[in-house]
């Protein structure tokens, strides 16, 4: 290894999430709901090179294997992001993430008015659309800082 390398340990089982938009490293914490609480083991790197978008971050997750759900909303925050799964510290899977057509029960209406903000047993559902997210509900856009309305509940 060159001194111009980067040097990132491995982990033995979980999720390696790469090419994460430079500066969204944080926002991926939120959406999988790693606030440090409950003593997850987590590295980071951000901000560095990268030859496919040249600044990037990267986020690797011990003992976690990310739902389908969870890989949806980061593709809107990471449209370029790499998902690998790692078992004893090798990558069994590599898969590029894909922007859903629709995000369901992940994120909340920004409208307080919204059934689904609501004593209603209706969970959200977004539409994905090149200009952001739209409410099938109510109708509200999202247009970005879309880690901002992540269902907590």
């Amino acid at each position: 290894m060159t001194e111009h390398e980067l040097r990132v340990s491995k982990i033995r089982n979980g999720t390696v999430i790469d090419h994460v938009t430079a500066g969204q490293a944080l926002n991926v914490l939120a959406i999988l709901g790693i606030d440090g609480s409950a003593g997850e083991s987590v590295s980071i790197g951000m901000n560095v090179p990268s030859g496919r978008i040249a600044r990037k971050d990267i986020v690797k997750v011990e003992d976690r294997e990310l739902s389908q759900s969870e890989v949806d909303v980061l593709s809107l925050i990471a449209p370029e992001a790499t998902i690998n799964i790692v078992r004893d510290y090798e990558v069994v899977e590599k898969n590029r993430v894909e922007r859903p057509d629709r995000v369901v029960g992940v994120l909340s209406c920004p409208n307080h008015n919204c059934i689904t903000n609501a004593d209603e047993p209706i969970g959200s559902e977004f539409s994905v659309l090149p200009e952001g997210l739209r409410c099938e509900y109510c109708g509200t856009f999202i247009r970005e800082a879309f880690a901002d309305h992540i269902d907590a509940s």
